[in-house]
């Protein structure tokens, strides 16, 4: 039997995943929950739809089409009746219900990255795993970044690192970047933000960096009222922290975007804002690295 994984989101075409233009596999499910996660269609490890109330036009098609009538008056689902069959999500003609989380295999990913392989060619990019967490569905990843190494198609895995280091390892031999995500020094600080603390994060991190400090990419978001406060912002702290680290191959800083306030509605929870950090303050951190 082939092996499968789970994914919610392919996007092609992208520029902020790594260098150059790369295709972005976003894995389903993810054991961290930021306050500001900007896909928490991710967070569930498992198939979910979401209804974005704002497209829906009310013309109730999604209801006559619907054979186990799990649609309210709204278009958004009963989860007790719902089989996720994706009939609704297919004919809704403003996109306002989607369904989050389909299977698919390595084979049917390569079709895709190979259809891409002349802009990786020359741009210098390549394949992206994102999330959620990739690294939770380590086996598949590795599957299909051997895959990718076959056809000479770089492959970079954006992880918050919040896995057992055996994931990691299993990747170190296909993938040409870590895109590492840190973001508080504190571990009390970062299990308020995410829900964990940050233990283990840090130590993969040492062992990444111990082991290949080249294939490193460090990004930190940069979140107003959370790990950036006035009172006790956390940058500083993880630039310090960096300083007793071998040197990754880059770091990035990302301030904070509102992308996930719509996708939090959608999902019918509540969702986190603040303000989106200027250019001025974002120049002032980085003098700090």
């Amino acid at each position: 039997m082939a092996m499968r994984g789970i994914i919610f989101d392919i996007q092609r075409n992208s520029y902020v995943d790594g260098p150059g233009l790369r295709t972005t596999v976003f894995m389903k499910g993810c054991n961290l929950n930021c306050k500001w996660c900007h896909n928490p269609e991710g967070l569930n490890a498992e198939s979910q739809y979401v209804h974005y109330e704002k497209l829906c036009t009310g013309c109730r098609l999604c209801q006559r089409i619907c054979l186990q009538q799990a649609l309210n008056e709204i278009g958004r689902p009963d989860n007790k009746k719902c089989i996720l069959c994706g009939k609704c999500a297919l004919y809704c003609p403003n996109a306002a219900i989607r369904l989050y989380g389909r299977t698919i295999t390595p084979e049917e990913l390569m079709d895709v990255f190979v259809r891409d392989k002349a802009y990786f060619e020359s741009s210098g990019g390549g394949v992206t795993f994102s999330g959620g967490e990739c690294l939770l569905q380590a086996a598949f990843v590795a599957q299909t970044a051997k895959m990718c190494a076959n056809e000479n198609i770089s492959v970079a895995i954006d992880t918050a690192g919040n896995v057992p280091f055996e994931s990691v390892e299993m990747l170190l031999p296909y993938a040409q970047w870590f895109l590492y995500d840190i973001k508080a020094a504190d571990s009390d600080i970062h299990k308020r933000l995410t829900g964990v603390g940050n233990k283990r994060i840090l130590e993969n991190l040492r062992r990444l960096l111990d082991i290949a400090p080249e294939k490193v990419i460090l990004r930190i978001p940069v979140i107003p009222g959370c790990n950036d406060t006035p009172q006790n912002s956390q940058i500083p702290k993880i630039a310090a922290l960096l300083s007793r680290m071998p040197k990754p191959y880059e770091l990035e800083l990302l301030p904070y975007h509102r992308l996930g306030e719509s996708k939090r509605a959608a999902l019918g929870e509540e969702f986190f804002s603040t303000d989106v950090p200027d250019k001025t303050h974002m120049e002032a951190l980085k003098q700090l690295f």
